[in-house]
């Protein structure tokens, strides 16, 4: 009898200790490949998963069967995000969008849109999409749940890159023919503001948290310029020093990547011509010039984890923020070099995606 009450006291002190661990959040980056350009080499076609609390480690590959051009061959991934409310990651290529369960891994729809699709970006409650147009006139906004489209947005700015704001009232839409960035009301879905103009085109962008300020890369500047998202004026243009502007593999723009630490205090910009990251001082205006880190290819994005710990150039090196030091490089499973300018992070609760991150850098000091 003794015996029995000592097993019964064990047992239910197991269920009472052990339950935490079946509801353990799982932390995973999400890399979608060809990130770079069509390139097959750098991962192959589909999604590419690494386990963040275990050195990023390889754990899967997700095929996607969606994204292949007329003739058969693989589209260039040009965008991709997540939406905790529909359970779905999103992938766009140069024609279409594909949308994939997180749970299944099933693709539940595709739809090509005219005029092409470049950088998308979902609200925050993960009910809308902004889906740019190939460089062409408009942005296209979408019902998240089925594709469809709820209006279009014409800004003849060559659209590009998209970044919807964090308290879901604005989205940024920035053009690869136009100096200023269009600021849309997420309600009425129409330009009620405009920032800049900057010195040329803007390539890639980030905002902070509060949406005060925006940072972009322009064509021709290995460097930044800063904008106040407040009043609509450029306000600094910041160069990179002690290095040359030589020829870049791709882009065509010296420094194609940008991004905030969750906490704000640095930015980090790429340099493709010299094959490194910049880190900026961004607790004074404009940010100074710290130091920089060599990455084992061109880079062409940057973004971070969503704890700030790990800073994720396109090139699949793991960076240590604090410490500056590459800490793991993205291999798949034959060890093969993954690299790629889509990619997110996602967090799992008993298969269901609970967290996300994002694909811009953005900050996170409201």
């Amino acid at each position: 009898m003794k015996n029995y009450r000592l097993l019964l006291f064990v047992a239910l002190a197991c269920l009472t200790t052990f339950p935490v661990r079946a509801q353990q959040t799982k932390r995973y980056l999400y890399v979608v490949t060809p990130g770079v350009r069509n390139y097959l080499g750098y991962g192959g076609h589909g999604i590419n998963v690494f386990d963040i609390d275990d050195n990023h480690k390889f754990v899967k590959f997700i095929e996607t069967p969606g994204g292949m051009k007329a003739d058969g061959t693989v589209s260039n991934v040009k965008g991709v995000d997540v939406s905790l409310a529909t359970n779905a990651i999103y992938i766009s290529t140069l024609e279409a969008i594909q949308c994939y369960d997180l749970t299944t891994s099933k693709l539940r729809w595709e739809k090509q849109y005219e005029g092409g699709v470049d950088r998308i970006s979902i609200s925050p409650d993960g009910g809308t999409i902004y889906s740019p147009s190939l460089e062409k006139e408009f942005w296209n906004v979408l019902d998240a749940r089925s594709g469809d489209i709820i209006t279009k947005i014409v800004t003849n700015s060559g659209s590009h890159n998209t970044i919807y704001g964090p308290d879901g009232k604005y989205v940024y839409l920035a053009g690869l023919k136009a100096p200023v960035l269009n600021v849309a009301d997420a309600k009425t879905h129409k330009v009620v503001k405009q920032v800049g103009p900057f010195t040329a085109a803007i390539r890639p962008f980030t905002i902070n948290g509060k949406q005060t300020l925006v940072y972009v890369n322009v064509n021709g500047l290995l460097g930044f310029e800063v904008g106040d998202l407040t009043t609509g004026k450029m306000l600094h243009r910041v160069t990179v020093e002690g290095f040359l502007v030589n020829d870049v593999k791709r882009h065509g723009c010296p420094s194609h990547g940008i991004g905030l630490t969750p906490d704000e205090r640095e930015l980090w910009l790429c340099d493709g011509a010299n094959e490194r990251l910049h880190v900026f001082d961004n607790t004074v205006m404009p940010p100074v010039q710290k130091t920089t880190i060599r990455v084992r290819d061109m880079p062409g994005w940057i973004t971070f984890s969503v704890d700030g710990k790990y800073a994720y150039p396109s090139t699949g090196d793991v960076i240590d923020v604090k410490t500056r030091h590459i800490v793991a490089t993205l291999e798949d499973a034959e060890h093969n070099a993954v690299q790629s300018e889509k990619m997110v992070e996602i967090h799992f609760r008993n298969g269901k995606a609970v967290a996300m991150g994002d694909q811009f850098g953005i900050g996170t000091v409201r």
